[in-house]
């Protein structure tokens, strides 16, 4: 993998700096901010191709610096936010914000390095140019944009590779374990995670219209089709 830049968004100096060094053994080039206006500013104004986003930060915290970014910034920057709070609640705002992934303290260093060199290769993916089309839902895979009804939809990072394997696999049903290991290879992360991206997609291209594409076959796994 090619030399990365990384920005961490973190107040507690001696995290960061544990992070800094294993993504500087890992090849990773490093920013650094110690709150969450500073962290904001950096994420804006510079290319990077990861953000480490605390939580729990001076002056902004890290849902709201994950919203600017995406909402105002109209950034889609890999973006894995850290937290000492594990609760569904917590995960789902994260992800609802525009998070692409979400740890919880303590972790092993190793294991974020690995996230986000899968989350930046996801990134950085070569797509194909065509759309793929189930019912009026459309996903152009050239220019990574989704809408249905001609009203065009803001999808996540990951919510996007959800639906470029769903829809892809469409009308056959794909298993939440192949659904994972499409997503995270062999670094799945806890069942929420997964359960909570597909709450924010489902919300997105299902809730404000009259069908739903999105289902859910209890025991089995998902689909994308115009009927269950």
């Amino acid at each position: 993998m090619t030399n990365s830049n990384v920005l961490i968004v973190e107040d507690h100096n001696a995290l960061a700096q544990t992070i800094a060094d294993h993504l500087e053994m890992a090849d990773f080039t490093v920013d650094f901010a110690a709150d969450g206006i500073t962290g904001l500013h950096l994420a804006v104004t510079n290319p990077y191709d990861a953000v480490i986003l605390d939580v729990m930060l001076p002056g902004m915290d890290g849902f709201d610096v994950c919203e600017k970014i995406r909402k105002d910034a109209k950034s889609d920057v890999p973006i894995i936010m850290l937290t000492a709070r594990d609760q569904i609640g917590d995960k789902l705002k994260g992800f609802d914000m525009g998070a692409d992934d979400y740890l919880a303290k303590p972790f092993n260093p190793d294991e974020l390095v690995a996230r986000l060199q899968s989350m930046i290769r996801r990134h950085r993916g070569e797509f194909d140019s065509k759309a793929l089309k189930v019912g009026n839902l459309i996903f152009d895979l050239g220019t990574m944009e989704v809408s249905r009804e001609k009203q065009k939809l803001k999808v996540s990072p990951t919510g996007l590779q959800i639906l470029k394997v769903l829809m892809k696999k469409s009308p056959d049903i794909v298993t939440k374990d192949q659904l994972a290991q499409q997503l995270w290879g062999d670094l799945i992360p806890d069942s929420d995670v997964l359960r909570s991206h597909l709450y924010i997609l489902r919300k997105t291209i299902d809730k404000p219209f009259k069908t739903q594409l999105l289902h859910t076959i209890p025991g089995v796994g998902l689909k994308i089709a115009e009927s269950e």
